[in-house]
């Protein structure tokens, strides 16, 4: 009899933050996905238990295995960006674990920047609050493509449905002012894992899915731009062996678009066109690559190429911009950003050193209100800003390419990142 054959097909990852306000449950969500998906190691579930019985805790506090840091732990909220790992037969997952309180509105920038889905908790008791505003604002913002409220402690309200649909109307209301593609509404309670991993029978009311079975089948290969080619060279691959002599290829990460052996690109800032010859992997030759792939791409052609150029198509190329308007989430503590000022640009593998011109407006996330007379932006501050670089930038619009249209400033001085924008091209 011959063997049977098992088709293997890889697992595509799916990248999620959390949001909400303090004490709304992102932790113990987080925790009670891990638990209930088998994702924990026997240990990490003894050491929780441990700690929840010193404390004196009546459950195991499944919060405990993302509040990594002490303070985080003494304060029971989240400060750190918390990265969590799990898989299932379905797919693999990575959480980040963001800050819900104002403070940290930077940190949850970060966490939200990669991300293809947003989790945004909210308390069934309270119902929506600024931050829930602040943190789909922020989404939106961000250009996160699916978003999914999660309407939490429903055991604390009875299950009651009504409190559901009030906090679900008033939050698709306000998301219809918003950017918001693709929402979902799932009332769940963290703690007794009601609509987590399986359908609660405590809320027969509730006929959408549980939680990690949306996450499972949530679309997101069309959220990736595959139109528009780009490819930031990272380095140039010229072995020095003796027995190979001729070989010139050009490794990166494939931002958008789709690359494939004969098609014609053109070479940018310099617009030399070329036909490519190969694109290769670690483990050999591909017939295409598509983001997020690393590969090496070789040219028929001999240009000179280096760190910081792009390959694209001939007619579909990015914005070569020196003067680039953006929207800015300032991340320093000590110094704000002042029109004047002087910092270092990293955007995709080229880097440059930019002036601010102008500070446009600065933005009230709560209320969406822009203030025009603002000269400076300070922490966790957001607002619009026209800068000058001392190289041209290949940039797209944010909104179309979150890789190209994403940078990040540095302090010259400390080397640390001040802030991070998101080109702007049109409103």
């Amino acid at each position: 009899m011959a063997p049977v054959e098992v088709e293997t097909r890889p697992m595509d990852l799916l990248r999620f933050a959390t949001a909400g306000s303090v004490d709304d449950g992102k932790s113990t969500l987080i925790g009670r996905l891990l638990y209930d998906t088998k994702s924990l190691f026997t240990d990490q579930l003894a050491a929780v238990e441990a700690v929840s019985a010193a404390r004196g805790d009546e459950y195991t506090n499944l919060a405990l295995l993302t509040d990594g840091l002490r303070a985080e732990r003494e304060q029971g909220i989240t400060i750190d960006v918390a990265y969590r790992y799990f898989a299932t037969p379905r797919r693999k997952f990575i959480i980040a674990d963001t800050p819900g309180h104002i403070q940290y509105t930077r940190n949850m920038v970060t966490g939200a920047s990669t991300a293809d889905l947003a989790l945004i908790l909210v308390d069934a008791r309270k119902g929506l609050v600024e931050q829930s505003r602040r943190h789909a604002f922020l989404c939106s913002l961000l250009r996160v493509p699916h978003l999914v409220l999660c309407v939490n402690k429903m055991d604390l309200v009875d299950f009651d449905r009504e409190v559901f649909e009030a906090i679900a109307d008033e939050f698709t209301a306000f998301a219809a002012k918003l950017d918001v593609p693709d929402l979902t509404v799932v009332p769940v309670s963290a703690l007794q894992g009601d609509n987590i991993v399986s359908r609660s029978e405590n809320m027969p009311w509730y006929e959408g899915p549980s939680l990690l079975h949306h996450l499972e089948r949530v679309h997101i290969a069309s959220d990736r731009n595959l139109q528009d080619v780009r490819f930031p060279v990272q380095y140039v691959i010229r072995p020095q062996s003796t027995t190979v002599t001729d070989y010139r290829g050009y490794a990166g990460q494939v931002a958008s678009g789709v690359l494939k052996a004969g098609d014609e690109v053109m070479v940018l800032p310099s617009g030399f066109t070329s036909r490519i010859a190969a694109v290769e992997t670690a483990d050999g030759p591909v017939e295409e690559a598509f983001p997020p792939m690393s590969v090496t791409v070789r040219l028929e052609d001999e240009i000179d190429i280096s760190r910081g150029d792009m390959i694209c198509r001939p007619h579909n190329a990015p914005t070569v911009a020196q003067d680039i308007e953006a929207m800015v989430c300032w991340m320093d503590e000590t110094r704000p950003l002042t029109v004047g000022g002087r910092y270092a640009i990293k955007h995709t593998t080229r880097s440059a050193r930019a002036i601010v011109r102008g500070l446009h407006y600065r933005l009230d996330i709560n209320s969406l209100h822009r203030d025009e007379t603002a000269t400076d932006l300070k922490l966790n501050e957001i607002g619009r800003i026209r800068i000058r670089t001392t190289v041209p930038l290949l940039v797209d619009d944010y909104h179309r390419n979150r890789t190209t249209g994403g940078f990040v400033i540095i302090d010259e001085a400390t080397n640390r990142t001040v802030g991070a924008g998101m080109v702007v091209q049109r409103d």
